[in-house]
């Protein structure tokens, strides 16, 4: 799986994720200009009119698929009817599926903030996927290619993939301010709105429905639980959330917040135990008895002893150095220079500085090389690097090819979308938690897939855990939540194996949220 990418310029994407600090009518296209924010080409025509609506067929699990795919705008109003954006989708729909009051629909996205659903459009869920270089999901040579998907969803429900405005085409409206789409309750609203429409408009209303989302895509997903409920009495049958954060303050390295050092600690002893930088009898283990043994000690003795501060013993201190030690194969010398806490940038650095390379946010198997060693901060990610032109040069090819779909303004895969007002959260972090555990609990028919892979340094497994097991969720509703696994990084679909594995847990969720 170890890749090594050499680059020397950082990308915004690694810290993507911080708290510091989202018709098809008319028979005639309509042109009108949109400002693009944070591009090099400030202004591009675009166009409001039909989907593009183009047929194909596809063999899944040794069935034939006969299915319709749009690609187009979704134009959004205000209260007043004024057009304020135009929010670009791709559905996919089953033909003569047994009609549409059976058949569920997903509707899907990715996060950032500032992140097109491209990548589990391409990567996961979509009748087509990116063709990778191997199996582990390594890019090939470019110019980039892709196939028919084996491991698509569509065999089960009908998708809609979403594209946030302001990411892939989607843009607001000239004139318009674009920050009031920039922020956790604008974002909810605008989504939100899209869903209620392409409901109505393709009337699937009596259809079962569910959400689909990948990192912030989850913080999206959870509040959408909440706001099509209360706004539009819509009810969702399920929700998938892949690599989740839904409580900001467990991803946040910052001066006075332990909680971090805690949540990460087994990511860094799986991606260490890759590596084969621990002992023999931590090596023998597997990445989820590693990650439970790893917790004993994070939940414990850390934990006490992070809480004791300045006031913690030598002798305390002396094992924690010890226990961290052993857990991440990173030297005791620099452990105790970190004042025993170790945030994700360095150990991106360390665990691996003696052989001058650097380890993977999205996934720490990838590696990547700096231009020097002695940094403290890695220049880049060489997980996303692996992925960023194989996704955007697919997609690129195949909206043009396959769905018959032409624009000219550049497709943001993973644009910045700064300042993000992240209200309702003041002078706090954002956890949309409570949203989710009281939609669940007046909708006691949601089911809930949370979806973790080991090497996923972004938003690790054990902040997952913690967060479903602190919902206060009766033990009724506690069942209709599931946690499942995966030997992936962030984006666990990379891999044939995990993908593959993905499609199969997620056919029986459906199955089940569908009783």
């Amino acid at each position: 799986m170890t890749r090594k990418i050499i680059a020397v310029a950082t990308i915004f994407s690694m810290a993507i994720l911080s708290n510091t600090a989202f018709s098809q009518s008319g028979n005639q296209a309509q042109r009108v200009s949109v400002t693009v924010k944070d591009s090099a080409m400030d202004k591009r025509d675009t166009s409001v009119g039909r989907p593009s609506i183009t047929h194909h067929q596809l063999s899944v699990d040794g069935k034939t698929i006969n299915y319709t795919a749009s690609a187009g705008y979704m134009p959004m109003k205000d209260k007043d009817d004024k057009l304020v954006a135009k929010i670009f989708y791709v559905a996919y729909t089953a033909d003569n599926a047994g009609g549409k009051s059976k058949r569920p629909v997903t509707f899907v996205f990715n996060g950032g903030p500032g992140s097109a659903s491209i990548w589990l459009h391409m990567g996961a869920f979509g009748p087509v996927r990116v063709k990778f270089g191997d199996d582990a999901g390594n890019a090939p040579t470019p110019p980039y290619q892709y196939e028919q998907n084996p491991y698509t969803w569509l065999g089960f429900t009908d998708l809609v993939f979403i594209d946030p405005v302001s990411t892939g085409y989607s843009r607001a409206q000239k004139g318009v301010d674009v920050n009031q789409f920039h922020g956790y309750n604008e974002d909810i609203a605008s989504v939100g709105d899209f869903i209620r429409l392409y409901t109505t408009r393709n009337e699937r209303w009596d259809s079962p429905k569910f959400i689909a989302g990948e990192s912030y895509g989850t913080t999206r997903a959870a509040g959408l639980s909440g706001y099509l409920q209360e706004r539009y009495g819509m009810y969702l049958n399920g929700i998938t959330l892949i690599s989740s954060v839904l409580n900001f303050q467990l991803i946040d390295f910052k001066n006075g917040n332990e909680m971090p050092y805690i949540y990460f600690l087994p990511t860094y002893a799986n991606t260490a135990q890759y590596f084969h930088k621990l002992s023999a009898d931590l090596q023998i283990l597997s990445p989820a008895e590693l990650t439970k043994r790893t917790e004993i000690f994070a939940k414990g003795t850390y934990s006490y002893f992070l809480s004791e501060g300045d006031q913690a013993s030598v002798d305390l201190t002396n094992r924690v150095v010890d226990s961290l030690n052993y857990f991440t194969g990173i030297s005791k010398d620099y452990i105790r220079k970190t004042n025993e806490r170790i945030a994700d940038f360095r150990f991106f650095k360390e665990v691996l500085r003696t052989e001058g390379e650097t380890v993977g946010r999205y996934d720490s198997r990838f590696t990547g090389e700096d231009i020097d060693n002695a940094g403290e901060y890695p220049s880049y990610d060489p997980s996303y690097s692996n992925l960023s032109g194989l996704f955007v040069g697919a997609f690129n090819s195949y909206v043009r090819k396959e769905l018959n779909y032409s624009n000219d303004i550049p497709y943001e895969s993973l644009t910045s979308v700064w300042p993000w007002d992240f209200k309702p959260a003041i002078n706090s972090y954002l956890d949309v938690s409570e949203t989710l555990r009281s939609a669940m609990t007046q909708n006691t028919h949601l089911k809930v897939n949370v979806v973790c892979g080991y090497y996923d340094l972004a938003t690790p497994v054990y902040n997952a855990e913690y967060v479903v097991s602190h919902m206060g969720l009766r033990p009724d509703i506690r069942k209709n939540i599931i946690l499942s696994y995966y030997k992936a990084g962030h984006m666990v679909y990379v891999s044939r194996e995990a993908d593959a594995k993905l499609k199969t847990d997620e056919e029986a969720f459906y199955k089940d949220a569908l009783k």
